[in-house]
């Protein structure tokens, strides 16, 4: 797996210089775990112009952003090449082409949604690397099977950086939440059966979606992935989350068709922290 650390800083520098699945399915409408509590959900928010459930990932400047030092008082230090600055996310306003290379010519292979795949939740999306002129961001492609990359133009669009990260180890079960690179809490989890099991990726959070209880917990994260081996019978969706459970024991297990499910009280610790455009590293 790349070295995402090394890269974010990468990131930061180049831009300076130009400028889960047991549950979230059946839940969220389509997504691998609960459509009852999902048509609740749509009921409750029609449309995208009402999303009272999603909390913006728009990060504020901070208040001192273009002032000029007082004097007498040393400006501070540019971030050293191998100092972790935080991971790029965009906002997706419109749908846009994914190609195959950095440039306009080459071949189209993919989408990048405006909308998240079952609340059409507007889309921000984790940058991966940012090209040598800083013009094309490297993402993979949400909802798709196989898993691949390509590139899109970064012009026009709204950006900011997250310093946190999720890491997923899926032969733990455990998830890990970083900031800049150094691990703030660790928590157990879920994970996807052996017949259904949950595909390893880079993901980014598209969905932040309150539910009343049952099988989805109180709280669900849908991600940016699909599980492409639902479990036999399964008439849910299929988009991956991390989210809550009304079955506390399967936590730590491989139990799920395929979402990652962890406590309440671990969903209450990453509500603050994992916004549109989070980072979600699952790996085996």
């Amino acid at each position: 797996m790349r070295n995402h650390t090394l890269r974010a800083s990468w990131v930061a520098t180049v831009l300076a210089g130009a400028l889960t699945v047991g549950s979230f399915a059946a839940g969220l409408p389509g997504i691998a775990g609960a459509h009852q509590i999902g048509a609740v959900a749509r009921a409750a928010h029609p449309s995208r112009s009402e999303p009272a459930f999603v909390v913006s990932a728009t990060t504020p400047a901070p208040e001192s952003a273009g002032l000029e030092p007082a004097a007498g008082v040393a400006a501070p230090a540019a971030p050293r090449p191998d100092e972790p600055t935080g991971h790029l996310v965009v906002r997706v306003q419109r749908d846009l082409a994914v190609r195959a290379e950095p440039t306009a010519k080459a071949r189209v292979v993919g989408t990048m949604p405006s909308g998240s795949k079952y609340y059409d939740v507007a889309v921000s999306a984790w940058v991966e690397e940012v090209s040598a002129d800083g013009r094309w961001g490297r993402v993979e492609i949400p909802y798709v099977w196989p898993r691949r990359h390509g590139w899109i133009a970064l012009r026009g669009l709204a950006r900011h950086t997250t310093d946190i990260e999720v890491q997923v180890d899926l032969s733990e079960h455990r998830i890990t939440v970083s900031k800049l690179g150094r691990e703030l809490f660790a928590m157990p989890a879920a994970t996807g059966t052996s017949v259904s099991p949950t595909p390893p990726g880079e993901y980014f959070v598209t969905d932040r979606i309150p539910f009343a209880g049952g099988s989805l917990g109180t709280f669900a994260f849908g991600i940016s992935g699909i599980q492409p081996n639902l479990p036999p019978g399964w008439t849910g969706g299929n988009q991956l989350a991390i989210h809550g459970t009304n079955a506390p024991s399967s936590i730590g297990r491989s139990a799920s068709a395929g979402c990652l499910r962890v406590s309440e009280r671990s969903l209450e610790r990453l509500k603050p922290l994992l916004q549109l455009g989070t980072p979600v590293i699952v790996v085996r």
